[in-house]
């Protein structure tokens, strides 16, 4: 058997497209697709029903993708077994965390942590979404919600505060009864700290949404109305004000998480080390 065909039959199965696998794998779709009947062709066995305008699994691609995907867990674990053996500080090390955290918090450590081990090299994604883990999507994974399910080694590595801001000029010119609100969009709208802002808002309209903080940031920036928004972000922005200095924090925690098959890995170790240190601070 071709594994490489397998592979293919795998990320179809997983992400329902020959155009979702395809965008996984960094390959053509008609490659999937070539790979898939040359799978089917080997096996004799159909796999997947192409009759009208989307290719799905018939019965026995479904019983064949269950144990590839088995297969495709083993061998990333036998990749994460490998990777926390390795002693020497060099490598990729992948980070997925929050954008707007991200780019404030994680960028500065980071980059001293190139600085003093050379051989390492840094990928960092921002991302709302939880990485997988196992699928090694990424090797560290930070979060605002601690993980509930895996075998993770997870570590709080602080607390984020929120605030209400708006520009100074919304603020004189706007009565509070009048107040509009920004807000997330999509499934970051039942975000713990979107919740709390419809709460504060109490009936009265959440008129702009967006996707990410920074958006949400320059539409407060511009009078759109009173936006939630992380103090690191907002709190030394001149364009921004506090709505009220008496308002609690809105608090979230921040959560570090990594597969516990790396554990031993140094490298892995004083990323996490850095990370620590710098948010400590």
């Amino acid at each position: 058997m071709d594994w490489e065909n397998l592979r293919h039959f795998s990320a179809f199965a997983s992400h329902g497209s020959l155009a979702g696998a395809a965008r996984v794998l960094g390959v053509e779709h008609a490659t999937v697709a070539r790979r898939i009947a040359a799978l089917e062709d080997h096996l004799q066995v159909k796999l997947v029903d192409r009759r009208g305008r989307r290719v799905t699994l018939t019965p026995d691609g479904e019983r064949v993708a269950a144990i590839a995907n088995g297969m495709e867990s083993d061998a990333a674990a036998i990749e994460r077994a490998a990777a926390g053996a390795r002693a020497e500080l060099g490598g990729e090390i992948t980070i997925s965390a929050p954008p707007a955290f991200a780019a404030a918090r994680l960028v500065a450590p980071l980059a001293a942590l190139r600085k003093r081990h050379p051989g390492l090299s840094i990928r960092l994604i921002g991302e709302s979404r939880g990485a997988a883990l196992e699928r090694r999507e990424a090797d560290i994974a930070i979060r605002l919600s601690r993980p509930r399910e895996g075998d993770f080694t997870i570590a709080k590595l602080g607390v984020m505060t929120f605030h209400l801001y708006a520009s100074p000029g919304y603020l004189r010119q706007t009565p509070e009864p009048n107040w509009t609100f920004i807000g997330y969009d999509g499934a970051m709208a039942s975000a713990p700290q979107q919740v709390w802002l419809r709460e504060i808002a109490a009936g009265r309209p959440v008129a702009f949404t967006a996707s990410t903080t920074e958006i949400q940031a320059a539409a407060a920036r511009e009078g759109a109305g009173i936006a939630i928004l992380p103090d690191f972000v907002a709190a030394a922005d001149p364009a921004l004000q506090r709505v009220s200095a008496a308002e609690p924090a809105f608090l979230r925690d921040i959560w570090l998480a990594i597969h516990s098959d790396m554990k031993a890995s140094a490298a892995i170790r004083v990323t996490i080390d850095a990370l620590k240190a710098a948010l400590s601070r």
